[in-house]
């Protein structure tokens, strides 16, 4: 058998690579914008803001909770969805390591 695509890399990256991958598609960028500015768990209004089915939705609801973006807890007969704001934060953080000052010189390539 081969070797995995995520052989040889980091858990730190790979887990990187699979909330990137989470992040992207428009369903999912669009849903977790929108939980950004509700600032609350959110629970069955994602159907609403959103052009798509239901089913669709839970979908994409269930891959961003899959790569740890989400949060979902269940209210009575409905689940409540809200952003995993520590997992936020560490990726904000290993970005702005990554940042570059593109007004300096020494960065420009070619």
């Amino acid at each position: 058998m081969g070797v995995t695509k995520t052989f040889g890399f980091s858990d730190e990256i790979n887990d990187m690579a699979i909330v990137f991958k989470a992040l992207g598609h428009p369903a999912r960028m669009a849903i977790v914008e929108y939980l950004v500015k509700q600032k609350e768990c959110v629970c069955g209004d994602i159907v609403n803001e959103l052009p798509l089915a239901q089913a669709t939705i839970s979908q994409h609801l269930r891959e961003l909770k899959t790569a740890g973006i989400i949060k979902g807890t269940i209210e009575g007969t409905s689940v409540c969805y809200c952003l995993n704001l520590d997992l936020l934060k560490h990726i904000e953080n290993k970005l702005n390591l990554w940042s570059l000052d593109l007004t300096n010189e020494e960065n420009k390539c070619c």
